[in-house]
């Protein structure tokens, strides 16, 4: 059996842990997640590639680039909640902040 074969199986471990990982609570999990998604991805295109399949490469691509776009939106609005308290520096208020998944507006932060 060719040895690049084998790549699918530790590219959906990979994939798999990243998933659990960028749902948790911690930054530095979510942080960790990001970097394991990028090597599933990379997995993911060296097996597609071996194997022609030429739909799933695209997608791990574009998959990655989207990862990199949410990793950047996600450090700037760090950046940003922490030289504003509040509110926006406009004087806008915050957006509603919604729990994940349920689409319901998160309970308030207890004081």
């Amino acid at each position: 059996m060719d040895w690049i074969a084998l790549l699918q199986w530790p590219a959906m471990v990979a994939t798999i842990a990243a998933s659990w990982l960028v749902a948790s609570e911690r930054a530095g999990r979510r942080r960790a997640g990001f970097w394991v998604f990028l090597l599933s991805n990379a997995l993911w295109v060296a097996w597609g590639v071996d194997d022609g399949a030429i739909a799933l490469v695209l997608l791990q691509v574009a998959l990655a680039l989207m990862n990199v776009r949410g990793a950047r939106k996600a450090r700037r609005a760090e950046q940003n909640a922490g030289s504003t308290e509040g509110g926006s520096r406009d004087g806008a208020a915050a957006p509603e902040v919604r729990q994940a998944g349920s689409g319901q507006p998160a309970p308030p932060a207890q004081a």
